[in-house]
Parts: C-alpha cells; sequence; structure tokens
C-alpha cells in the first residue's frame, strides 16, 4: 500500500482545482463523446469530472477517489446532478467488468505501489471498444530557470519522499511500459507539458509549492523521516518564492499519456510491481 506523498492540504487542492480537460486531458478530448459513461479514478476535487460530464451528456459519469474527505467536497462543489462522486480503491474498483466506455485516471499511477495491477483494474471494467487513459507527471524530466539551487534540493526530496513512500515519482515515461506488462496491446502513448511563465503563473505555482514545502503532508513527512528540519524548509519555500518573483522564471512539468484501447480483455491477477 503506498502513501499519497501530497496529502490534502489546502495547497495541494488549490494545484488539484487548477486541472481542466484542456490542460490535464486534452489527448482524450476526441474520446469524450455524447452518451459516453465515464469513470475518473484518482478524481480529487472533481474539477475534470465535472466538465467531462458537460462533454458526454447524458452519459454516465462517476468520480472516485480513497479520500472521504475531497469526495466530500467535490459533491459539495460541484453538484450531484451530472457526476456521481463516491469514495474508492483504484486497486479494487467497485464495479461490474465492462461498466464504462473511457475509464480515466490523471496523477494516478505515480502514487500506487501497483501501477500494472491497476492498470489492469481500469481495464477491467472498461467496455470492449472502449479506452483507458492515464496521464502522470514525471519528476527527474521537471526542468526550469534561474537554475536555483534550491529548487533542485526539493526535487531531490520530492523524489526520495515519493519513493519511499512506495510510488515512482517519474511515472510519466513508464506508462506505455506499464500499459504493456497489464496486457493492453493497442496503445498510444503521447506527451504534453504545463509551462508556467506569465507573472500569475509563476505567482501561483511557486506560492502553492511555497506553501507545500512547509505545510503540507510533504512536509511532515520529510520532517518526521529525518530528511529535512523545519529550516531546511523554510530555505526551500523561499527558494519558491525566489523563482516565483524572478521576470525571467520559468518551470516546465512534463507528463506521459497513454490512451489503451480495450478488446476483449481478460483479467489477470498480477504480482506486486514494486
Amino acid at each position: 500500500m503506498a502513501t499519497y506523498t501530497h496529502g490534502h492540504h489546502e495547497s495541494v487542492l488549490r494545484s488539484h482545482t487548477w486541472r481542466t480537460v484542456a490542460n490535464s486531458a486534452a489527448y482524450l478530448r476526441d474520446r469524450l463523446r455524447p452518451g459516453a459513461d465515464v469513470l475518473d479514478v484518482g478524481c480529487g476535487p472533481g474539477t475534470i469530472t465535472t466538465e467531462f460530464a458537460s462533454l458526454v451528456a447524458p452519459g454516465r459519469v462517476v468520480g472516485l477517489d480513497a479520500s472521504d474527505e475531497v469526495i466530500a467536497q467535490a459533491a459539495a462543489q460541484n453538484g450531484a446532478d451530472a457526476v456521481e462522486f463516491r469514495t474508492g480503491d483504484a486497486a479494487a474498483l467497485p464495479f461490474d467488468a465492462a461498466s464504462f466506455d473511457v475509464v480515466h485516471a490523471h496523477q494516478l499511477l505515480q502514487h500506487v505501489a501497483d501501477p500494472v495491477a491497476v492498470l489492469r483494474e481500469l481495464a477491467r471494467v472498461a467496455r470492449p471498444g472502449g479506452v483507458v487513459a492515464a496521464r502522470d507527471s514525471d519528476y527527474a524530466g521537471m526542468f526550469w530557470y534561474p537554475r536555483l539551487p534550491g529548487l533542485s534540493e526539493w526535487l531531490e526530496l520530492y523524489r526520495t519522499l515519493a519513493l519511499g513512500n512506495g510510488g515512482e515519482p517519474d511515472a510519466g515515461r513508464r506508462l506505455l511500459s506499464w500499459a504493456h506488462e497489464a496486457g493492453l496491446p493497442d496503445v498510444t502513448a503521447t506527451a504534453s507539458v504545463w509551462c508556467f511563465s506569465t507573472p500569475e503563473d509563476r505567482a501561483w505555482w511557486g506560492g502553492l509549492w511555497a506553501d507545500r514545502v512547509t505545510s503540507s503532508a510533504f512536509a511532515d513527512q520529510a520532517v518526521g523521516r529525518g530528511l529535512a528540519t523545519t529550516s531546511d524548509l523554510d530555505r526551500l519555500a523561499t527558494a519558491w518564492r525566489e523563482w516565483a518573483g524572478h521576470a525571467d522564471g520559468w518551470f516546465v512539468v512534463p507528463h506521459g499519456e497513454i490512451i489503451a484501447r480495450v478488446t476483449g480483455f481478460e483479467f489477470v491477477p498480477s504480482a506486486s510491481h514494486h
């Protein structure tokens, strides 16, 4: 069982609620047709999920997340008319086989202990002719300017924490291989990026990470495991604010993406991936 590195601090949800189909699921847009039934696994606060509902109406849309607190927030903020929000485990989905036309997971597989088994489970609930779609960032591929030492230290600390939690922070580059290992032969792999370069984007991205490194589960885990002191984390937050305030500041988050077409998929339990 992997531990969620980010937790659900306000600074984390600030990032999650920014996500839209345009900035986080554009690779899937052509598959979102009216009447399609969609499952959004690891839906978080539900901004992408709710937009799915507007694109596939009158199709059924379900948003599922492991956190009761986040699901309650998603339902309260987005309403329950177009989307059904429920709590559940990505590794043991509470749905019958072949229940959905599109099964989507954004920034999920990097946080699970066995991404191959989760992909098999996503495929189990997809209908023949439907698709499993996943997008994950790749931390080792992130790059920025100016090259502040504090951000390099932040990245090393994040990757250490995520690996220690049983996840894979560089999941973006692994998605295609995981899909093949899961027995999904018809896979299209692509990539896209988030780029933060305007003063407004820098203030938002730098500000939320400055808060995350001092106030979220990231901070609790780093200090609790003896990987950093609170003064270390304050220094990292200062580096983030320095980057955000720099007129030439630029930051890219690369993402791997896969769309796997499901054709007569047969669920076969796997050994643990890690």
